[in-house]
């Protein structure tokens, strides 16, 4: 959904439970709203449309709804085939009662990210903080002022550093404990978790090899335990919260980079979430995955390229090179979980995000599309991408391997 302000880069990482920020943080949010604003209500109902509808069973959307309004009683009804045109394709209607007699409702719309729009409404989400709203507004902002991007960031908001420590520790602790656990993944696909298993192959290879196979340990880590309800950090969303930490995590063990540097690092990858977010969409059931996983890449892309001390140019290179080859990526989750192919995802993304930001230093004066270019393209393909291949599980691996495996 475009038009949205540009706020705190803190709404890009947000601290939760997955396995879906559009699908469980997204709402959850807004259930909390409306029991708040109306505590005398002794049932709430929600009908759920659009690709809520469709996969909300898979990522959990009745038991988080469930869980937030209780102890008062809710009703979830799913609705996959609305007889009119929906603002969102992720969207519910929450209606308040009391004796049965209607309290009040609301519109609203799950827009990616953990974010939510109520119809008609104005959430207060703190005030718009970047005057700059695309990525040649911010280059031209810091190449004038001399500044690097997470410079940009602490420029606007002083206390920037002192959320994205306590960002930093939660993503180290998904790697951790992601990693130390096995076993099957909930859901019924008989999903087993791998994280561990990569990490100890890592362990006897060359260098190269292990490189592939720590950063795939770690993003697998973050998102198995995504996948298994567990506390991970929005990097832009959950199903894509594996990219940005594998591979800070990875670096920083090689290259000894402090928690300073990676806080900045955290603050550039921030401002690139940001703009997606601003002139584009972070949802899948919007965009498709391209929109969070392509986005993932270019954050994390963005971040080494702070790292390693790339200029501007060479920067926004790498987060351009890395989302335009996630275009037209299908969010096609096989029975509504967030495990295949989401997971594997992640680990293919992170690498990939070494791969951008290491062309991108090499190549960075031959650049002849700009990160802007590659953000509108990609939302472009999303709306035109039929809505089986976004996050209905309607099309693609979803049908194939449903029809296969029934």
């Amino acid at each position: 959904m475009r038009g949205i302000f540009v706020k705190s880069v803190k709404v890009i990482y947000k601290i939760g439970k997955g396995p879906s920020s559009s699908h469980t943080m997204g709402p959850q949010k807004a259930a909390n709203i409306l029991k708040y604003r109306y505590p005398e209500a002794e049932l709430f109902r929600v009908i759920l449309y659009g690709s809520l509808a469709k996969t909300g069973l898979g990522h959990g959307t009745d038991r988080v709804l469930r869980e937030s309004f209780a102890p008062i009683p809710s009703e979830i009804e799913f609705v996959s085939e609305a007889e009119f045109e929906l603002p969102h394709a992720n969207t519910m209607d929450i209606v308040a009662y009391r004796e049965g007699k209607e309290l009040g409702r609301s519109r609203v719309m799950s827009v990616g990210g953990g974010d939510i729009v109520l119809e008609g409404e104005r959430l207060e989400e703190g005030s718009d903080i970047y005057e700059e709203t695309s990525f040649s507004e911010i280059l031209a902002f810091c190449k004038k002022r001399k500044i690097r991007l997470c410079e940009y960031a602490e420029l606007h908001e002083e206390d920037i550093y002192e959320y994205l420590s306590e960002v930093w520790s939660v993503m180290k602790a998904s790697v951790r404990e992601g990693l130390e656990k096995s076993g099957i993944l909930p859901g019924g696909l008989g999903v087993e978790r791998k994280a561990a298993k990569i990490y100890e192959a890592s362990l006897a290879q060359t260098d190269a090899t292990a490189e592939n196979r720590l950063v795939c340990a770690y993003a697998f880590a973050v998102s198995e335990q995504n996948a298994d309800n567990g506390t991970i950090v929005t990097a832009p969303t959950c199903g894509s919260c594996g990219v940005l930490p594998a591979v800070l995590k990875y670096m920083q063990d090689k290259k000894g980079y402090s928690d300073k540097d990676i806080l900045r690092a955290l603050a550039t990858a921030g401002v690139v979430g940001n703009v997606v977010k601003r002139n584009a969409s972070l949802s899948g059931a919007e965009c498709g995955c391209q929109a969070e996983i392509g986005t993932a890449c270019s954050m994390a892309a963005a971040a080494l390229s702070e790292l390693a001390g790339l200029d501007l140019d060479r920067l926004e290179y790498a987060a351009e090179i890395a989302m335009e080859h996630h275009i037209g990526l299908t969010c096609d989750p096989v029975c509504g979980l967030v495990q295949i192919p989401c997971i594997e995802r992640n680990a293919v993304a992170a690498i990939r995000a070494i791969n951008a930001a290491d062309l991108a230093g090499v190549l960075g004066d031959t650049n002849k599309v700009s990160f802007d270019t590659i953000v509108k393209t990609m939302y472009e393909t999303g709306i035109d991408l039929s809505s089986r291949y976004k996050e209905t599980s309607e099309g693609g691996l979803a049908k194939i391997y449903g029809t296969e495996n029934q």
